[in-house]
């Protein structure tokens, strides 16, 4: 059956938090949100730090004078919030994931964290002994509804103001169907994108090692390469 964005459910007044919103990517999706018009809660270790990107964010080219995009601890924004990203670096997932167990229960919680290293040769993925870092996730957080998605989005291109459009497929690994098409409805909200059903979470380890053969892509051509899925 081909892609049908009209059976797409309504999303525009879930309230998103973003966990790691002051890092690249968590900023770039949380300005993207907010050119939608969609509540944008950005959380960080620091609450002052969060308050300052989200002030950040909600200046910029796009975002409507009215728009509610604020900061707190990540703590906070994933108790007020009804979807939540995890855009935190690899390096600190286990822990800053773990500790959002409690708040975290019964939300929707989107990860879109690559686990790669990087040498002199470039980057490479790396062995998680759960799977993937969205398995990584469902282990911590048995209370929530979590998948994997926003994984091959490009921070430079969410972060340009000058881009109305980001042409580009989301992949989603999940266990739900239902949460399938609420994601692929967030992704929806950002002009161009597409959310894509990919499979069960133990599919999602390719999807997080392929951003390094992303990252090769854009080195040699100088671009910002994303996934498009053909035949839909």
């Amino acid at each position: 059956m081909a892609y049908d964005a009209s059976n797409l459910p309504d999303v525009s007044g879930l309230t998103v938090g973003i966990v790691g919103g002051t890092g690249d990517q968590g900023r770039g999706l949380a300005y993207r949100f907010a050119r939608a018009g969609q509540t944008v809660l950005i959380g960080s270790r620091s609450a002052e730090r969060a308050a300052q990107s989200a002030a950040e964010i909600a200046a910029l080219p796009g975002v409507s004078a009215d728009a509610s995009v604020t900061g707190a601890a990540n703590e906070e924004v994933a108790r007020r919030s009804e979807v939540v990203v995890i855009a935190v670096p690899w390096d600190g997932h286990a822990s800053i994931v773990g500790a959002l167990a409690e708040p975290l229960a019964g939300k929707i919680v989107i990860d879109c964290v690559n686990p790669l290293g990087f040498d002199k040769q470039g980057p490479y993925a790396l062995t998680v002994p759960e799977g993937s870092a969205v398995q990584q996730a469902a282990a911590l957080l048995p209370q929530s509804r979590v998948c994997a998605a926003f994984n091959h989005v490009s921070a430079p291109l969410l972060a340009d103001p000058q881009i109305d459009r980001i042409e580009l497929d989301v992949l989603i690994c999940t266990e739900e169907r239902e949460l399938a098409g609420i994601v692929g409805a967030l992704a929806a909200r950002i002009p161009g994108m597409r959310g894509i059903y990919a499979g069960r979470l133990r599919n999602a380890h390719q999807i997080e090692a392929f951003t390094a053969n992303l990252i090769a892509i854009n080195k040699r051509y100088k671009a910002h390469a994303g996934i498009r899925v053909t035949d839909l």
